[in-house]
């Protein structure tokens, strides 16, 4: 049964966790504990009372975005973040639509080249929905912090999109 759901859920958690760490062989990490993780708390989900299929993946998405947090806390929150601060900063043009007209594969690797911290919350806020009230409980830091690291992300994103597909930029930005 554990073969059998870990080879019909593995590309979803998978593609969950790509948007949460910076090399596939880290998202890999992170999907099979996870997995572990699903497999040993699996007594808790109640079949009987969802219907199957899409509330499993609700609840294993909860378990894969746990799962790469607590990967963020062990191995990245406290690696230097300094490659942002010699940039100038600029606010983040919110009406700036541009990242729709990439592919998912060109975005994914935006986001994934943004230091950790930076990462993680965009993908909680951006992607996963999470507040920033949520995203601080969850990351041991102030919803302030949060705040300034979605900020930062998406200045970050938008001078990448600048600099990789200026034509893309150039047609939104006006």
């Amino acid at each position: 049964m554990q073969q059998r759901l870990y080879g019909l859920y593995y590309s979803y958690a998978l593609g969950i966790c790509l948007r949460y760490t910076r090399q596939r062989d880290e998202a890999e990490e992170v999907v099979n504990d996870g997995f572990l993780k699903a497999f040993r708390d699996i007594g808790r989900f109640d079949a009987e009372r969802y219907e199957l299929t899409s509330s499993f993946r609700g609840w294993l998405k909860k378990i894969m975005i746990r799962t790469a947090i607590d990967y963020f806390r062990a191995h990245e929150k406290h690696h230097r973040q300094d490659d942002l601060a010699d940039l100038p900063h600029e606010p983040a043009d919110l009406s700036f639509s541009a990242l729709e007209a990439l592919a998912y594969d060109d975005l994914l690797h935006l986001v994934q080249q943004l230091p950790p911290a930076y990462r993680t919350v965009f993908n909680l806020f951006a992607i996963d929905g999470y507040t920033h009230e949520e995203i601080a409980q969850h990351l041991g830091i102030t919803s302030g912090t949060s705040k300034s690291n979605l900020s930062k992300a998406r200045a970050h994103l938008q001078l990448q999109l600048k600099k990789t597909n200026p034509h893309a930029y150039a047609a939104y930005a006006g």
